[in-house]
């Protein structure tokens, strides 16, 4: 593998992980809360109605993440072992190992479990607000996954030239 296509895998796994953690924090913030909506009369309230309009995973995550990010993980991961041992790589197998544990984690527990989630009732609604409540929490942690990524990948690139 070129050093200079190696060099541009990695820029655009740096690339790619950016946006892959802006939109997910965005979508925490601003269109999770459409989807499991408050309010001082029944506490929580899962719309999956509104879940299936916005289908964020088939109208915005398959084009960024589910295919971009797991193919430059999987070819990050490559690259970063077929270089060896200078200390650029070590970084970088941890950013692509990193991204891969969120990959892991995201097609094994969220992507099923929205799927589940935005489907025709089949949850109570108190189920559904449990669920949907443990999937909110237990996205903090992929943003921290993919936050360490990212990180990991911009050390891995600042290292490029030297």
């Amino acid at each position: 593998m070129s050093k200079q296509i190696s060099t541009i895998l990695l820029w655009l796994f740096v690339i790619n992980l950016g946006i892959s953690l802006g939109a997910g924090l965005y979508e925490s913030k601003i269109t999770f809360s459409e989807w499991l909506v408050y309010s001082a009369e029944y506490e929580y309230r899962w719309n999956a109605e509104a879940a299936r309009q916005a289908n964020t995973g088939l109208r915005f995550w398959v084009f960024v993440t589910t295919v971009p990010l797991t193919l430059l993980t999987l070819a990050n991961l490559t690259a970063a072992l077929w270089w060896g041992q200078d200390s650029k790589c070590y970084w970088w197998v941890g950013a692509a190992a990193t991204a891969l544990a969120e990959r892991i984690f995201t097609f094994s527990y969220f992507v099923p479990t929205m799927v589940k989630l935005m489907s025709e009732s089949a949850f109570s609604q108190s189920e559904a607000v449990a669920m949907a409540l443990r999937w909110g929490q237990l996205n903090h942690l992929r943003h921290i996954f993919v936050l360490v990524a990212w990180l990991l990948a911009l050390k891995a690139f600042s290292l490029l030239g030297k």
